[in-house]
Order: C-alpha cells, then sequence, then structure tokens
C-alpha cells in the first residue's frame, strides 16, 4: 500500500464527480489517500488564491507521501514561481516522495530541476486520468504502479512509419551508414526534460527553464492548432533550445478543431518543416500528453534512447 497526497497547484477542480471516482479508484487499488484541505478550493479559475496554492504545495512537500498527485492541470503554476518552497520540495523529493502530473504541472517540474537538479515524473493527473468515466487506462495504472514500486525502467514505443525515412535521412545528410533493417540511433547518458509546449515556451528567458545543452527533450499540448504548435516550436528553435538536444520526442497534440483555411496544413506539416530546420533527430508518437494512454517520464534523469528501425526505446533502469 502507498501514501498517495492529492493537492491542486493550478485550475480548481470543476468536475467533481471526476474527482471522487479517482479517489474512489485509488483507494480499491489499495493506497492511503491523502487530501490536501484546499483541494477542492476556489477563487477565480484557480484552485484557491496564489498564497493557498503555494501553502498546498508545502503541505504536499511536508506530507512525507510516497506520490504527491496532482489532481488536475489548466493553468496556474507560473504565477507561483518566484515563491515555491524549492528546499522543501528538493527535500521531501531526496527523502521519496514523487511528484507526478502533467500539463500546467510542466512549469514547477521545471523550476524545480533547474533550482535544485531534483527529479520528478511527468505523468497521470487524479480527474483526468484515475477519474475517467471509462476507468483508468491499463497501460498508465501499470505504469504507475512501476513507480509506486520502484521498478520502472524505461518505456519503448512503436514509431510511425514516417519517422523511419526521416532519421535515414538525417543519418545519410550526417555521412553515417545505414543499416540495411532500418536506422539505428543510440543516445547515451542525456538528460530527460520537457513536458507541456505552451507552458515551456512561456520560461524561455526565466530562470525557471533547465539549461539543459546535450538533453531528450519531449513535448506534447492541447488545444492547440498546428499552426500554433509550429509557432512554439520556432520560438524553441530560434532560442538554440532544440538545436542543442540529442534528440526531439513528440508526444500527443490533440483536441485542436482543423480550418478550412489550413488547405491542407496539418501536424504532420509542422513536422516536416522542424525537421527540415535542425540536425537534432525529431521522433513522433511518444505516449504522453493528454491521452489516456500515457508513460511516466522522470523530469531531470539521465537516460538512454535507442531506436532500430521504427522500435524506440527510452530507458533510466
Amino acid at each position: 500500500m502507498s501514501h498517495i497526497y492529492i493537492y491542486s497547484p493550478s485550475s480548481a477542480v470543476r468536475d467533481k464527480a471526476a474527482f471522487r471516482r479517482g479517489v474512489a479508484r485509488l483507494k480499491a487499488l489499495g493506497h492511503e489517500v491523502e487530501i490536501d484541505e484546499a483541494a477542492l478550493s476556489s477563487h477565480q479559475r484557480f484552485a484557491g488564491d496564489d498564497d493557498t496554492r503555494l501553502a498546498a504545495i508545502g503541505r504536499a512537500a511536508a506530507s512525507a507521501a510516497d506520490v504527491a498527485l496532482i489532481s488536475r492541470g489548466g493553468y496556474g503554476l507560473t504565477r507561483l514561481l518566484g515563491s515555491l518552497p524549492y528546499k522543501p520540495l528538493a527535500k521531501a523529493i531526496e527523502r521519496g516522495t514523487q511528484f507526478v502530473g502533467l500539463s500546467d504541472f510542466t512549469a514547477l517540474q521545471c523550476a524545480v530541476y533547474a533550482k535544485t537538479g531534483a527529479i520528478t515524473w511527468a505523468g497521470p493527473a487524479l480527474g483526468e486520468d484515475f477519474g475517467a468515466e471509462a476507468g483508468p487506462d491499463d497501460i498508465m495504472e501499470a505504469c504507475f504502479d512501476d513507480l509506486l514500486c520502484g521498478h520502472g525502467e524505461g518505456s519503448g514505443w512503436r514509431l510511425p512509419s514516417s519517422d523511419a525515412p526521416a532519421l535515414t535521412a538525417l543519418l545519410q545528410q550526417q555521412g553515417k551508414t545505414v543499416a540495411a533493417d532500418g536506422p539505428e540511433l543510440r543516445v547515451r547518458k542525456a538528460t530527460l526534460w520537457g513536458g507541456n509546449l505552451s507552458v515551456l515556451c512561456s520560461l524561455v528567458g526565466t530562470p525557471f527553464l533547465p539549461a539543459t545543452k546535450g538533453g531528450i527533450l519531449f513535448l506534447e499540448d492541447v488545444n492547440e492548432h498546428p499552426y500554433r504548435i509550429e509557432r512554439q516550436l520556432t520560438q524553441l528553435l530560434h532560442a538554440g533550445i532544440i538545436g542543442q538536444q540529442k534528440a526531439v520526442l513528440l508526444g500527443s497534440f490533440n483536441r485542436y478543431q482543423p480550418s478550412p483555411h489550413d488547405k491542407g496544413f496539418k501536424l504532420q506539416t509542422v513536422v516536416n518543416w522542424l525537421r527540415s530546420q535542425t540536425r537534432t533527430p525529431v521522433f513522433t508518437g511518444l505516449p504522453f500528453g493528454h491521452v489516456p494512454t500515457k508513460v511516466l517520464l522522470p523530469v531531470g534523469q539521465q537516460v538512454e534512447l535507442m531506436v532500430q528501425g521504427r522500435d524506440a526505446l527510452l530507458y533510466w533502469g
């Protein structure tokens, strides 16, 4: 049995039914679930005013829980970055509390890593994942269990068919030999970092963006049209961030509405354009983002990336 602390550092919980379902399902799995006193607070669009949410983060750090799990993302953490309790958060992580979340949580994850070097986990949220009406996704739940048991060593996935030719072309451009059974790439000892693209872009030029060179950057987003995704990727490109990485992994970009004005401009257009602008390998299909099936990823951890044909593996065990 694990001790899981639920708190709300970002937007207010509007779907109370999903919140209750998530708590009930975690309890049904045998976990001790502790709910922060302000988890269901509401102030404007936030889960309480800034001081309330800062106090909740402090209580999560002091909880001695095995996992501190956000109730939801939304917006609100970038307002708090100048006042986060960085030392207590780092000490809590050192003692064994795993901080887990996604979306707006990217702001806290990047800031904590930039300021302290502590590792957090990109993963599920209570309501969206454990509280889903259809129930938790099996793969997500298995990855979460691996985290709780300390057995998580990596994540593998099948690359889309368009990725192998793109990697082949990049390797040939760099004068490297491509194996007969498909392109191969191995990246050793690179820092895995990233998260939500919009949030990450909002940190560029601030002390809360990790100065990660030679890393592996993973990205996802939701409700963003492909042209907005391209605009944000352009910012990371022109800021020199993408060019400093050993690889870029693109997760899910979903819940946007195409427009008749697009005239064939789509997400794959954006990916193709990005690949034409950088020598950094860009891979897609990472099972992470605002989708039911998501893996857990250690932000700030040294990892290895292995690609063989269409098979990709991130390993940190």
